[in-house]
């Protein structure tokens, strides 16, 4: 069920698409370009995430959805192509095409697709890679070594809900499951 919902295909790709936007947006202040969009959002993106100075801690509190669609709005609309169509793809819910895999996948199986980004964009191999990527998921249902779930049973004792479980298959639960993924658009090859 976690599977399903959580890292359910549609969703995990909006989420990784909107990773890349982050980092690019923050790759383009970084290199002095201005972009745009929301004072809590671009405050975040200047200080990045370790920053605990009291004004940047008040900006990132106040970060919600509404600075993330408004700047997406914004940026659409920006020079840069790559900052513009990933913020167009979101918007528009013209998600990548994603592959999940039962092993890792070999760069050289996605290169065509990088190929094909960067003469039909005309972006370099390092501004292809927001468009073509591979990576890994991994989903562990219970961790029975620092999640501990404990019944209280009606004696007033606590156990372990792996030993109190009827199910001969709580382990499976235990286990790690690790899929692996690839991203390109679709009309690649």
């Amino acid at each position: 069920m976690y599977w399903q919902v959580y890292l359910h295909k549609t969703g995990l790709v909006a989420e990784l698409l909107l990773i890349k936007l982050m980092k690019r947006a923050k790759k383009l202040l970084e290199d002095g370009v201005s972009i745009g969009g929301s004072k809590n959002l671009l405050s975040f993106l200047t200080k990045g995430p370790n920053s605990f100075e009291t004004n940047h801690l008040i900006a990132f509190a106040g970060l919600d959805d509404i600075d993330i669609m408004a700047s997406m709005k914004a940026w659409q609309q920006h020079d840069d192509f790559v900052l513009s169509n990933l913020s167009q793809r979101l918007l528009n819910r013209d998600l990548l095409k994603i592959k999940i895999k039962n092993a890792p996948v070999d760069p050289e199986k996605i290169q065509p697709n990088k190929n094909w980004v960067k003469k039909n964009y005309d972006l370099s191999e390092d501004d292809a890679n927001y468009f073509v990527f591979a990576g890994d998921i991994s989903n562990q249902a219970y961790k029975s070594t620092d999640q501990v779930i404990k019944i209280l049973r009606k004696n007033g004792k606590l156990i372990d809900v792996a030993k109190a479980s009827d199910h001969f298959n709580i382990e499976a639960l235990s286990s790690k499951v690790v899929k692996y993924y690839v991203c390109y658009p679709k009309e690649s090859v």
